[in-house]
């Protein structure tokens, strides 16, 4: 059966383009591609891995009433690197809030399903359950994806990998937090969806995603988390990344209740193209993260 051609009209309209001139499309195997899938649109990162530099980065508006796979589709379809095979890796960053941690001791391939149901009703036309195993944590990730846009990734990418938000998100927490360091929340906030992570020592003591539809119900799930781990919004820090800006209203609140509240730094050791020299630091995180998960 011939697949059906991509409908270009759902093709997501770019919000942000910036390559650094040095980035060779003839050359493919000197780069990793990264991408990120949610709400809030798609996100396309290269980075040139000899030089451990990202050197592209572009933010796609979602395209309403169209899949995941099918705004991938239309964009491969018009992309100059997008769908392109000989990538040195390609990883794949699915945004939702359908996903459980489970000790890496206890996790036994096959079961993925099992494990998930307990907090996620696998709708199993539409949704595939993946793993993630995070080797440095000995924690695994078990979440779901959407099935069209994992068939697609796995078809184009057969070695790629194909991970949670949150997994990229705690990599990149880890990376950055320090050895015998105390208890300390950090936030991603996204399109109406907070992930709240704490961690202690360089290890991850809480990591969920709360819905939001409200600066008050964000400031509520932040107060109770640091309750929850019995700490002080007047003394502990939170660092804040995500899709926001100083004067938002959400950041303006968390100022409000959090007295040492401040945005995060993209991921350290990893060097970026000036042209992204505009872009705030707490953006596209997560997309950076990806260089960090193996």
């Amino acid at each position: 059966m011939t697949a059906s051609a991509p409908d270009v009209s759902a093709a997501p309209i770019a919000q942000l383009l910036l390559r650094d001139e040095t980035l060779d499309p003839a050359n493919l195997a000197a780069y990793n591609l990264y991408l990120t899938a949610g709400p809030a649109g798609l996100r396309v990162g290269v980075a040139d891995v000899r030089r451990n530099k990202f050197v592209a980065l572009e933010d796609y508006a979602p395209t309403p009433a169209t899949s995941l796979a099918g705004q991938f589709r239309a964009l491969a379809a018009t992309h100059d690197l997008l769908g392109q095979p000989g990538w040195n890796s390609v990883r794949l960053a699915v945004q939702n809030r359908f996903f459980t941690l489970l000790p890496a001791p206890l996790f036994r391939q096959g079961d993925e399903a099992a494990y998930l149901r307990l907090h996620h009703h696998l709708d199993a036309d539409h949704e595939t359950v993946q793993h993630y195993r995070h080797s440095t944590l000995e924690t695994v990730s078990i979440f779901a994806a959407e099935k069209a846009l994992a068939d697609w990734y796995h078809q184009l990418y057969p070695a790629g990998k194909l991970v949670h938000q949150t997994s990229a998100l705690l990599e990149g927490v880890i990376h950055q937090s320090e050895q015998s360091a105390p208890r300390r929340v950090y936030l991603s906030i996204s399109q109406q969806e907070l992930t709240v992570v704490a961690v202690r020592d360089k290890r991850v003591e809480f990591c969920n995603v709360f819905a939001f539809t409200s600066a008050e119900d964000l400031i509520y799930y932040t107060i109770l988390v640091m309750q929850e781990l019995q700490l002080n919004p007047d003394q502990d820090p939170v660092i804040v990344w995500g899709d926001l800006m100083h004067d938002s209203e959400l950041f303006t609140i968390l100022r409000k209740y959090i007295r040492h509240v401040r945005f995060g730094n993209r991921p350290f050791d990893l060097a970026y193209s000036y042209r992204l020299n505009d872009v705030f630091e707490y953006r596209y995180f997560e997309l950076y993260a990806l260089h960090l998960c193996e």
